[in-house]
């Protein structure tokens, strides 16, 4: 019987990537599902001042609607230049006060605007992921080293993809493919880490 399991987030590219993650990494069957599928369609206000703290809100909360075990994370982009901006506001970097989320395109011209002039360039995506069911709660972290370029390449991915180029692929995230990516990402990292201790409560032998 498969286990089912609720990954917080209506993001189409997070729910592939997270399902093809734990696809590789969990030891049993399990069904995906999204907030739409357990009928959830209220906003979560992620009030955290950290990654580890928004995650773990989203976990909670969508566990307590419908009981079911839930993944949640909480990701952004931390440059140097820019005192670790935009962190926890990737998602909204380029809108006003309380408006949400912010399209990928204007979150990324923002950032390039920002970083004109900036000899340094080291950045990192930071991956928090946060687990709540019954009688197990936890939430790990990761992050993947690169560098901010001034001009977006490659097709691939989203968010910061197009402008993050790390040295390991001589590319930008956008131009590795999806198993490159899923490979060396603050994602791929965190749900391994987040799969083995729900392997250790839940697991049985690999299917």
């Amino acid at each position: 019987m498969k286990m089912k399991l609720v990954f917080a987030s209506s993001n189409a590219h997070k729910l592939r990537e997270v399902k093809e993650l734990l696809t590789e990494s969990l030891s049993f069957d399990f069904e995906l599902l999204s907030p739409k599928d357990v009928g959830f369609g209220g906003d979560i206000v992620e009030n955290g001042e950290t990654f580890e703290e928004n995650s773990m809100i989203k976990a909670k909360t969508l566990f307590r609607f419908c009981g079911i075990p839930t993944l949640a994370d909480d990701s952004g982009l931390c440059v140097d230049a820019l005192g670790g901006a935009p962190g926890i506001h990737s998602a909204r970097y380029a809108a006003a006060p309380g408006e949400g989320n912010s399209p990928d395109l204007e979150n990324t011209a923002l950032l390039l605007k920002n970083m004109r002039g900036k000899e340094i360039r080291s950045a990192r995506f930071v991956c928090a992921v946060s687990f709540a069911s019954e009688d197990l709660s936890f939430c790990v972290r990761a992050a993947c080293e690169g560098e901010i370029i001034d001009e977006r390449r490659g097709e691939g991915g989203f968010g910061y993809d197009p402008v993050f180029f790390v040295e390991r692929f001589k590319k930008t995230l956008a131009e590795v493919s999806e198993e490159e990516k899923n490979s060396i990402s603050h994602r791929g990292q965190a749900v391994r880490r987040a799969a083995a201790l729900i392997n250790a409560a839940f697991g049985n032998d690999k299917k």
